[in-house]
């Protein structure tokens, strides 16, 4: 097998939240506007390597999913409004619906591949939009990263143009799964180089998915050790 070649940067460059956002609405803008205020005094949320962000194109953005407010650090982040997935189980009530499908979040059945979830988010890569995905399922118990669902796959291989790896660290700490309150601390999000679907289809999906796996664990270590934080271990 040809090896994809592993993307991370030795350079740590750091950017604000950016002010400005493409191709979105107003309350968009707005509720983007709303959370960032609230993540900057909570947690001081800081951005490396921004640069890596494509400024067209679908993209994939592949993160490892630590907290509940995960969508909201990679919102913060992005330059381009994102799409994301979430849980059949909160479109039941219509107002949160009606919030949720206002930031451009659509539903996907947990448990089971879900196809029609799929086909959606092909719909909107193929649009020239970004998905942003948690390919862990579920939210990590310890802060380190787990085994990827396979699904990340097809999206990556077969709709997107760009795969962007992308680590939060500090969330896990900030708001743990099993605790009901926050916590105050730091947050920071890592953007890794992407990967092109070209590259990414020489290789299975199996292969794919754990290079990128890979990928992420090899960018939170990193980004954990430069700022003198405790290496999370792994058994691998």
């Amino acid at each position: 097998m040809n090896e994809l070649r592993s993307h991370s940067n030795p350079q740590l460059r750091g950017f604000r939240l950016p002010g400005n956002i493409q191709q979105c609405t107003l309350y968009y803008r707005f509720m983007r506007r709303s959370c960032r205020i609230v993540t900057s005094l909570l947690w001081g949320q800081r951005v490396f390597n921004r640069h890596y962000e494509p400024a067209t194109g679908g993209v994939v953005y592949v993160s490892n999913h630590q907290s509940f407010l995960d969508p909201i650090l990679i919102t913060n982040a992005l330059c381009r409004p994102g799409n994301y997935m979430a849980r059949e189980t909160l479109f039941r009530k219509p107002w949160f619906r009606a919030l949720i499908e206002s930031v451009n979040t659509f539903p996907v059945r947990r448990g089971r591949a879900d196809i029609g979830a799929l086909k959606e988010a092909m719909r909107r890569l193929r649009d020239n939009r970004t998905v942003v995905v948690f390919p862990e399922g579920t939210r990590t118990y310890d802060g380190r990263i787990g085994a990827f669902l396979p699904g990340v796959a097809l999206l990556c291989q077969r709709a997107a143009q760009w795969t962007v790896p992308v680590v939060i660290d500090g969330a896990f700490e900030a708001w743990p799964r099993t605790q009901l309150l926050p916590n105050l601390g730091r947050i920071f999000i890592r953007y890794g180089p992407g990967i092109h679907r070209d590259q990414a289809r020489k290789h299975s999906p199996k292969e794919f998915v754990e290079h990128v796996r890979q990928e992420l664990i090899t960018m939170q270590t990193d980004l954990r050790r430069r700022l003198g934080r405790k290496e999370l271990k792994y058994d691998e």
